[in-house]
């Protein structure tokens, strides 16, 4: 297993039918790190109040989390807008896990990266909250459509990931319109805070590129795109899609709700 100094992973959405949780298993099975962050909406309250889906493998995904601060990586979770009820245990340790409110990661090579969930820089969010439910709701839908449209081109031989959602937002002027806001927003509060970088989530649209004097990344999301932000032990930090068939249902571990290098399938 490769061993890298950290893994940045947001979005992941545990407890709906559209999280990525096989995927999340097999990726975390294949990478090992000192340093684990969790930058918001890993778990999805807001879908949960509505009705709870908990598969063996989320529950798994959940397990792997916690063995690895038990086994002395330092996992680090920032609550975004989905999982917000636990920013108010900002500094308190569940599992050896530690929540905390947009802190501060310094790679390998000296370099200094802003960690935010990113939902504070999103208009929508902040002040129309009901249409940000709706939006919610309506990408719920278009993921579920992609599971059958994933399940088809499987069946005929198609090869590679492909997104439904994210066809659809490259085609609306609105949705280009509002991740470049996002991305702005955030780039230049990062210039501000005089970081070299920010890495965030929120928004489901994985990126690594310079905006605005500093580096942006944004880890996607593990509903759709299946990507996270790794951090080698040079300090080089490495945008990935984690691009595999499902796990058999057998691999997985057994369900507990109780709280107890290239590889060829990254694209």
């Amino acid at each position: 297993m490769p061993k890298y100094r950290s893994i940045f992973l947001s979005d992941i959405h545990l407890g709906t039918r559209s999280c990525q949780a096989e995927r999340l298993v097999d990726f975390l099975r294949h990478h090992d790190s000192d340093y684990l962050y969790l930058i918001g909406d890993i778990v999805d309250f807001w879908a949960m109040s509505r009705a709870i889906y908990w598969s063996p493998a989320q529950n798994t995904v959940i397990q792997k989390i916690l063995k690895r601060a038990r086994h002395g990586a330092q996992v680090v979770f920032v609550p975004g807008n989905h999982d917000e009820a636990l920013r108010e245990y900002v500094g308190v340790a569940f599992g050896d896990i530690t929540i905390a409110h947009d802190p501060t990661h310094v790679t390998a090579d000296g370099k200094r990266y802003w960690l935010v969930h990113g939902d504070e820089f999103d208009q929508v969010t902040r002040y129309h909250k009901w249409v940000t439910i709706a939006g919610d709701r309506g990408y719920a839908w278009l993921v579920r459509l992609n599971e059958m449209l994933s399940w088809c081109r499987r069946h005929i031989g198609a090869a590679g990931h492909w997104s439904l959602s994210q066809y659809v937002r490259s085609r609306l002027k609105s949705a280009i319109k509002y991740i470049h806001e996002f991305e702005g927003a955030v780039a230049r509060h990062a210039a501000a805070l005089g970081v070299d970088g920010v890495i965030c989530g929120h928004i489901h649209a994985a990126a690594h590129k310079p905006l605005n004097g500093i580096q942006y990344l944004n880890c996607g999301d593990w509903v759709d795109s299946c990507t996270a932000v790794l951090e080698a032990t040079d300090g080089r930090l490495e945008l990935v899609t984690w691009d595999v068939d499902l796990a058999a249902p057998d691999e997985l571990e057994p369900m507990s709700l109780g709280i107890g290098v290239a590889d060829p399938r990254r694209r």
